[in-house]
């Protein structure tokens, strides 16, 4: 009776003793759930391949880190000297978090309590890591008028300008400029000039200098409608400085009123400018990247621009062209287009591209313009969209060169 009753006691006890493991493992997956620790940055590595992979102790802007510690799966925000960085959930692991640090910093707005710091943040909560970040070398993007007049406003574009130690544009001196907070602008009056030379911005962090010239008459310049003039035919030319005002002497007018759609009778009036056969690069630099040289020019947009191309190709050959179309966002939004003054317009050669310039770059300079890397300039006007222009154009163009730029 007793061994029965044993039996049956052990059967009737057996669903309660489930439910018991059960209960057990959903407490302790939930504690671990409310357990899991805040992040915890223990060092950085640099990103690349073993073993290149080492340990840093300084970062810069602009730099793919990868951070280690615990914790680190789930992150909502992480930011350097106070300035979020982009995150991507696929490179994030619990040990390990992959990052580009962002490729500006204002340094000189950045709060004390804030500098050399990154600043991690998970679900679970967040950790302040000190660490070494540091302004590197400046570099140079863009210059608003490569060929400007004494008194003109120029801007230089790029990033770190700032803690500006020393600024001379062709040689010159400048003494008085402002930089912008976040160090990608920096701008002044251009006093006279005398010559020709680069560009040089020197800063705390290191030099920056342009590998071409401003203010330079003569270097890589194919027409300028003055003393180095290869104009054949086109439109028209003019030295009027009301109507374009800061001109150095002539220059060409590219013009057309509004467009029909696929309008591309580039030889139309006012349409295109022609230059007879000239050298685009030396023939000993065919063997460089198709990106260390540029083809540059100075523009004057006075009315809104939006719809009509200006595109550029090398003896109306339209293997390889090259659009500008500043009117056009990356978007896809399209903004009315206007200079204010003279613009340098720098087109790398390696955005001449088959396919009415959005195929692929030519594999060499040699294909793209020859063995002898000489022909005329052809600087057209073509509505590429299906619809009529959103306006017409009129533009004028100066100093058309051909130059190194790395």
């Amino acid at each position: 009776m007793n061994k029965v009753t044993f039996h049956h006691i052990i059967y009737k006890s057996w669903p309660l003793f489930i439910l018991a493991v059960i209960f057990t493992g959903m407490q302790s997956a939930c504690k671990k759930d409310v357990t899991a620790g805040a992040p915890e940055i223990t060092s950085v590595r640099n990103y690349a391949a073993s073993p290149a992979d080492t340990l840093v102790s300084t970062i810069t802007t602009g730099q793919r880190v990868v951070l280690i510690g615990h914790n680190l799966k789930d992150a909502v925000q992480i930011s350097f000297n106070g300035v979020p960085a982009s995150i991507n959930s696929v490179l994030f692991s619990d040990t390990s978090a992959t990052v580009l640090v962002p490729a500006v910093i204002p340094f000189p707005s950045v709060p004390a309590e804030s500098l050399n710091t990154i600043r991690y943040i998970t679900r679970q909560g967040a950790t302040t890591f000190s660490f070494s970040i540091a302004a590197p070398p400046p570099s140079i993007t863009a210059i608003s008028n490569e060929n400007a007049n004494e008194g003109d406003s120029v801007y230089i574009s790029g990033l770190n300008l700032f803690f500006i130690k020393q600024l001379s544009f062709a040689g010159t001196a400048i003494t008085h400029f402002s930089e912008s907070s976040d160090g990608t602008s920096v701008g002044f009056i251009l006093p006279a000039l005398s010559q020709g030379g680069p560009v040089v911005v020197a800063t705390k962090s290191g030099t920056a200098t342009t590998p071409f010239n401003v203010n330079d008459d003569k270097t890589g310049v194919l027409c300028n409608f003055d003393n180095v003039n290869t104009f054949s035919w086109g439109t028209s030319t003019d030295n009027s400085s009301i109507a374009y005002p800061g001109n150095r002497g002539y220059y060409a007018v590219l013009k057309n009123d509004v467009l029909p759609a696929g309008d591309g009778t580039w030889w139309g009036s006012g349409r295109s400018i022609n230059t007879n056969d000239v050298k685009w690069v030396p023939t000993d630099s065919l063997g460089v990247a198709v990106d260390d040289y540029a083809i540059k020019f100075e523009i004057n947009v006075r009315t809104a621009w939006s719809g009509t191309s200006i595109y550029v190709i090398k003896g109306f050959s339209f293997d390889y062209l090259a659009r500008y179309e500043p009117w056009q966002g990356t978007d896809g939004t399209v903004a009315p287009f206007t200079t204010k003054g003279w613009r340098t317009v720098t087109i790398p050669l390696s955005l001449f591209r088959t396919n009415d310039g959005k195929g692929t770059a030519a594999a060499s300079l040699t294909t793209l313009l020859g063995a002898n890397a000489t022909g005329a300039v052809n600087i057209q006007t073509k509505n590429f969209s299906g619809s009529p222009s959103a306006s017409g154009l009129q533009a004028a163009i100066d100093n058309i060169r051909v130059v190194k730029i790395k």
